[in-house]
């Protein structure tokens, strides 16, 4: 064996070794559903192109969506503490290959609302489930890896499959659904092969969200989170609105421009992850949130490809330094037996975030581009400083 194969071995045991094989067997079968993603990326294009839905009413179906996901991830909470991590993985994975079916074939109104309102409830039923397992399954050294690595699988199939999905579209949106549904089912028979319950004996004592929301702590974080959250949603809200109609770019300049966030992503994130594992969560992630909130303001200057590119470059640097943080902190935080309740709360400012971001940004863009993202990078600052003060408290749990 040569110097450099053994320096290149040495390298990727230290980035993949050390996990227990659940844990790879929940990280391969988020990696295959991630490949499979492709349908919610284009369900604005389906609803409009395919169904023959006005803009205005695409919309609507939309929000029924967020809707759903509003609830479902307090109900995902719920049921990972109750009826086990496994269980609600598998079902909420066989849950939204069904229903992923039923929006495809659906052709009235009222059908693809109910659809998408079920699918809102039931396409991210998975996280919390994930979370409480990686936590349950992997020690608290190794957490801030795992949950990284977990980031990086998941970036780089949603990468795949949004490249995939784009050209089978083409073909007919049916497709983008069944490939969907099947990676779906993939996730959840492989997990429920794969993957031990850890769900630990449940204690009388343990209450539910009553005593999540009594963690001031949490609550605490869950704020940033939300702030957080408001800022990195742009990229699906008004980031492509703003560069399309107001800076020009088609939308193959926005694509290729955004196409580097998951290149650096996949490329960069293995490198540094172990480093940035060893560092002070609050103060990692607060050091990350800071550098994106950064780049979203330099987007008030983007002219052109380039000047996008290089605002996305900023954030991604930003992604990437707290990438497996938050997951880190939310299993610090939370008792053995209420690790549901505790993602699902997380999981719950991403989906509110969802819903608020367009609600946020819309009126600031209408005023201009300056107002829209030094907003953005002000609320991704409070998010940062917010992360300093809870600082001592995180880390005496």
């Amino acid at each position: 064996m040569t110097s450099t194969t053994a320096e290149r071995s040495s390298f990727l045991r230290s980035k993949f070794a050390g996990l227990p094989r659940p844990f790879w067997a929940l990280w391969g079968g988020t990696l295959v559903n991630r490949l499979g993603t492709m349908v919610m990326p284009f369900t604005g294009v389906y609803l409009t192109q395919s169904r023959g839905l006005s803009v205005t009413a695409a919309g609507l179906v939309m929000g029924v969506f967020g809707a759903g996901s509003l609830l479902s991830q307090l109900l995902a909470g719920v049921l990972t503490d109750r009826i086990g991590r496994r269980a609600t993985l598998a079902g909420g994975m066989l849950a939204t290959a069904a229903t992923m079916l039923a929006l495809g074939y659906s052709t009235s109104l009222p059908s693809i609302v109910a659809s998408m309102f079920v699918l809102g409830l039931v396409l991210d039923i998975y996280r919390p489930a994930s979370n409480a397992l990686v936590a349950d399954l992997v020690s608290p050294e190794e957490r801030p890896r795992a949950y990284g690595l977990l980031f990086w699988g998941i970036n780089l199939g949603y990468a795949v499959g949004m490249t995939a999905g784009g050209r089978l579209a083409g073909l007919g949106f049916v497709w983008l659904f069944w490939i969907d549904a099947l990676t779906s089912v993939v996730f959840a028979v492989l997990v429920w092969r794969a993957v031990p319950e850890t769900r630990p004996p449940a204690r009388e004592s343990a209450g539910g969200f009553g005593v999540v929301l009594r963690d001031r702590v949490m609550v605490g974080f869950t704020l940033v989170t939300l702030a957080q959250a408001l800022v990195y949603s742009q990229t699906m809200s008004m980031l492509p609105v703003a560069m399309t109609n107001v800076v020009g770019l088609s939308t193959g300049q926005f694509g290729l421009a955004m196409a580097l966030n998951g290149v650096l992503i996949v490329v960069v994130q293995p490198l540094v992850s172990g480093r940035l594992g060893r560092l002070d969560p609050s103060r990692t992630f607060a050091l990350g949130v800071a550098v994106m909130a950064l780049g979203f303001a330099m987007t008030a200057f983007v002219h052109d490809t380039f000047g996008l590119a290089a605002t996305v470059a900023v954030w991604t640097v930003g992604e990437v330094i707290q990438a497996g943080i938050a997951g880190t902190i939310v299993a610090a935080l939370a008792p053995p037996e209420l690790r549901g309740r505790y993602s699902g709360l997380f999981g719950f400012a991403w989906s509110l975030a969802a819903v608020l971001a367009p609600l946020l940004g819309g009126p600031l863009l209408a005023i201009g581009m300056g107002p829209l993202w030094f907003t953005i990078g002000g609320v991704g600052m409070v998010s940062a400083a917010g992360m300093l003060l809870l600082g001592p408290a995180i880390r005496r749990r």
